[in-house]
């Protein structure tokens, strides 16, 4: 049996790469979804393929009107609400302090900022009385980049890192009535774009990723792909299996959080190897 069958879930960024990967996800198990998405040719498509599981709202995620409206909406549809799942994003594409102008800082920190962070903040605002109502939960889409450098520039880094606090916080002040916890993935082939006032809006995140060197480096040695990562996520807006968690963050990032970087497969593991008498 499904953990989350007749579950009613927000969802932001729901268009393509993880967040299309979860209203697939989702609704297989049974749920009923909503969705905030940027793009109308995205959000047309969405309510084409999934039909009458799906609500699909054509907004921002910056906005609280479109927050506020994404939420009345999809419980007018379905009648409830029991998860709120932020994962709309955009990446900085790398952008260092150095390579940045003084501009590029100013502009790129408010667009960054607005919608990793304070998309976030709105939306669990604009969710806060349904949750209230049915007790359930909110999980938000963090990153390698919420723990370490590297994974962005200086803009993405921050934004991620401003989300995990953002998610202690909110644990803290909704509890006891509604879990706030977040996934952390690690990087994935996705049509995540670069801000628009870096340039980067027509540049995804697979421009920069090379997936096959990301498959190489990472303990598990493959390239995840975006429905990957969706299992904690179920688990998560489970409210049978997540009774007891509030303000945890899953690490979903095939080892990389280890730091245990392979070059090469001399040494490692394979899944068909068997034990000898002499392994012991």
């Amino acid at each position: 049996m499904s953990w989350i069958k007749d579950q009613v879930i927000l969802l932001t960024g729901g268009g393509s790469g993880l967040g299309l990967a979860l209203v697939e996800r989702f609704i297989d198990e049974g749920a009923k979804v909503g969705v905030l998405e940027l793009s109308a040719e995205k959000a047309t498509a969405l309510a084409h393929c999934f039909g009458k599981d799906i609500c699909v709202i054509h907004g921002d995620v910056a906005s609280f009107e479109d927050n506020e409206r994404a939420v009345a909406e999809t419980v007018r549809r379905f009648g409830k609400l029991d998860c709120f799942v932020g994962n709309a994003g955009i990446w900085d594409h790398k952008i260092s302090l150095l390579d940045a102008s003084p501009e590029q800082i100013d502009k790129g920190f408010d667009e960054l900022m607005g919608v990793n962070l304070k998309g976030y903040i709105l939306g669990a605002k604009a969710v806060l009385p349904a949750l209230t109502a049915s007790e359930g939960s909110m999980i938000f889409t963090l990153s390698n980049s919420s723990w370490f450098s590297g994974g962005g520039g200086v803009l993405y880094t921050a934004s991620k890192h401003g989300a995990v606090g953002m998610i202690r916080q909110l644990a803290y002040e909704l509890a006891p009535v509604i879990r706030v916890n977040g996934v952390a993935p690690c990087g994935m082939p996705s049509d995540l774009r670069g801000a628009a006032s870096l340039s980067q809006q027509d540049r995804c995140i697979t421009d920069n990723l090379s997936l096959e060197s990301l498959g190489a480096v990472l303990p598990l040695q493959f390239t995840p792909q975006p429905k990957d990562f969706t299992g904690p996520y179920v688990m998560l807006a489970s409210r049978a299996n997540n009774r007891t968690l509030t303000g945890v963050m899953i690490t979903a990032d095939a080892g990389l959080s280890i730091r245990g970087i392979r070059q090469t497969t001399a040494g490692v593991m394979s899944p068909n190897k068997k034990e000898s008498s002499n392994d012991r």
